[in-house]
Order: structure tokens, then sequence, then C-alpha cells
């Protein structure tokens, strides 16, 4: 039987593609599926490592704000980690998170925000490859040169956050996780529908599978190689800032069509992509987190740093970077917008990162 002519061969000798971690999306199927299939004894369950908060630098002064009475208390931080790696083992290190973000979630509403932290920003990133300590690149790199615990531990120090829990996961599963959803619907631009099916060869390459061209605009069902070409584009307006919104966008489709699957279906999608799952989150956590999944919602999303507060600069050998022009006033407005805490102050930690930062970028951001 011949196939359709529709479906294109993927193409061969285009060299290694990656998908700069939109896989992170997985994480929302998790949510869901976890906690009706946590007591199935056939499941072995995520690659799960624990962190506690002194491996982690959560600064004293926001540890006090988890505590009763503090402005961060009631409020579970998870980070989110889509890692750009090809081998088993580099989900544990070895490779770039080229999808960062912050889940945050009001434990008393139920109101889910995530926030994108821009892999190119110029950020401590810890200690590099060659054993250097504070090492300001792109951030990015503290998951190659450490881990899933120096990639958390820049996100404590940088932006003054208390996150001990986080989730990394491969692209290998994103594919087969929104085809097991069934697809999920995505409104398709004019100035996206020119490159999403450029970066479908790209998908199809890493899969080793075949692609259907997105042929029009609009508001319809994208299937799982399709969505992580959308995901990927990056040649429209905004850049990878757009992209990250894409990122964002095909997470909360996932959300409302995985909350509309029943057990059975999720359990199979479930068993398909455990094995590139990398987290902190136990049963008793997650049970904890999902006690009333229908409750949970995501509520609003956004970038780190803020537009107004970030320039795009060539920073010598480190390349394209994210300047956040003033971290101090950026962390200041996250805490307002995750906590809706309007008097924060910043800890010594971060004015020195602050202070850092400008010296390091301003005669980049001088040259333009």
């Amino acid at each position: 039987m011949a196939k359709s002519t529709n479906v294109r061969k993927r193409k061969s000798g285009k060299g290694k593609y990656i998908l700069f971690g939109v896989e992170v999306a997985i994480i929302i199927v998790m949510v869901v599926v976890l906690f009706k299939v946590m007591n199935s004894d056939a499941l072995e369950g995520p690659k799960v490592l624990y962190l506690d908060k002194d491996q982690v630098a959560v600064p004293s002064q926001v540890q006090e704000q988890t505590e009763e009475g503090g402005t961060m208390h009631g409020y579970m931080n998870i980070a989110l980690f889509g890692v750009d790696a090809t081998k088993d083992k580099q989900l544990f290190g070895g490779s770039r998170s080229d999808c960062i973000m912050i889940a945050n979630i009001n434990m008393d509403t139920g109101d889910i925000k995530l926030v994108s932290v821009y892999r190119d920003t110029y950020l401590n990133a810890g200690t590099d490859a060659y054993g250097n300590p504070d090492t300001y690149a792109k951030c990015n790199s503290a998951y190659s040169w450490g881990g899933a615990e120096q990639a958390v531990r820049m996100l404590n120090m940088s932006l003054d956050m208390d996150i001990t829990n986080f989730v990394a996961v491969t692209y290998r599963g994103l594919s087969k996780v929104i085809d097991g959803l069934g697809g999920i619907y995505v409104d398709v631009d004019s100035e996206e529908l020119l490159h999403i099916n450029n970066y479908q060869i790209g998908v199809a390459e890493v899969l080793k599978t075949d692609y259907i061209p997105v042929k029009e605009t609009g508001y319809q069902l994208l299937n799982g190689i399709q969505a992580a070409a959308y995901c990927r584009i990056r040649q429209t307006k905004g850049n990878d800032f757009t992209r990250t919104a894409r990122q964002r966008e095909v997470i909360k489709a996932m959300e409302a069509r995985a909350k509309e699957l029943d057990l059975v279906t999720l359990t199979k999608i479930f068993n398909d992509c455990i094995g590139d799952v990398y987290t902190t989150i136990d049963s008793d956590e997650i049970l904890k987190l999902l006690g009333k999944i229908t409750d949970y919602r995501i509520v609003d999303e956004t970038g780190f740093p803020q537009m107004d507060m970030l320039a795009p600069a060539e920073i010598g050998a480190k390349g394209s970077c994210v300047i956040p022009t003033d971290l101090e006033a950026n962390v200041v407005w996250l805490h307002q917008y995750l906590f809706g805490d309007d008097d924060y102050e910043v800890t010594d930690t971060v004015k020195e990162c602050s202070e850092k930062i400008k010296k390091d970028t301003a005669p980049y951001i001088d040259k333009k």
C-alpha cells in the first residue's frame, strides 16, 4: 500500500539536530498521570534524586520567607528542565538545559504560574567544566557542568528562590506523549507556517521517522512531531523570547488534553515516557501535590528577565547572551509576580551577582 503523498521521508546527512529542551511539556502529562497510577506495582517510577536546601543554596533569608507568616509561605516551586540529551546518561549532566522553567504553585488556591528563564541569560552558572567556581555564563551551562543540582543552585542563588524540587526530561518521549494524547490544539500563524515544516525535518531526523507537513494557518490539531517542531521555531519576530512562549503554550495545551483522557490512556502514556524522566518528586510528594488534581490550573506565564530590564549582547567568546541589565530589579519584580511581595528586598548574594553582571557586560552593551 502506497504512503500518502503528504508524508515526507526524513532527510539524512543533515547532521545532529537538538530539540532544545521543548520536551519539558511531558511534565504536564506526568502531573496528571502520576496521581492516578502511583499505586501500580508494574511501574518502576521516575529516576529520583533527593536535594536539601544546603545542597542547592537556598538563602537563609529566603528560607525565613517560606515559614509561617512569610511572603513565600504556602507556595511550592518546581524547576522544569528540558535537556538536549541524545544519550541516557546525559539526563544527569553533560548536556545543556535549553528549556528552563519555574512552576510556581499556590497550594491554597491551586493556581500555577510558569516562568521561562531564558536559556542565554548571563548569570552565575557555578563551577565550570574546568573546575573554575562562580563562572558567569549562559545559564543553561549549569546543567551541563553539574547536572540538575547545579542548575537548581543557579536558580536559587540568582533569583532568591527556594527550589528543592525539579523534573528533567529528554526529547525522546515528547512525540509519543503528544500522539498518545491524540495531538494538541495550537493556533499556527502565517509566520510560523513558513518555518514549522523545516523544523519538522530536524525532529524527524532525531526520531528517525517521517513527518506530515502542516499546510495551513489557524487553530488546528498537531501531532507529536508537528508540535515539537512548533516549539523549536525561533526565526520569527521575537526569536528565542517568542520560542519560550510557544513552549509554554504547548504545556498548557497538553495540560488541557490530558485532563480529558481516561486512566487507561494516561497510564499507557506514562509508561512510554517514564524512562526519560529524572526528578526529586517521589510518591508522597506527588500525592500531596495532586490530592485534588482538578483544582490545579495554569493561570499565568511569562519570561525572565523582563523585557524592559534586559539587553541582548555579544559577550566575547561566550557568544550571544541575554543580559539582565539590573538583576536586583528583576528579582524584585519576580517576587512581586510570584508571591505578591511588593516590598521584597534581595539578598546580598543577588546584589553581588547584579554588580558583577553589570561590570562584565557594560563594555559590550555600550558598544551597541
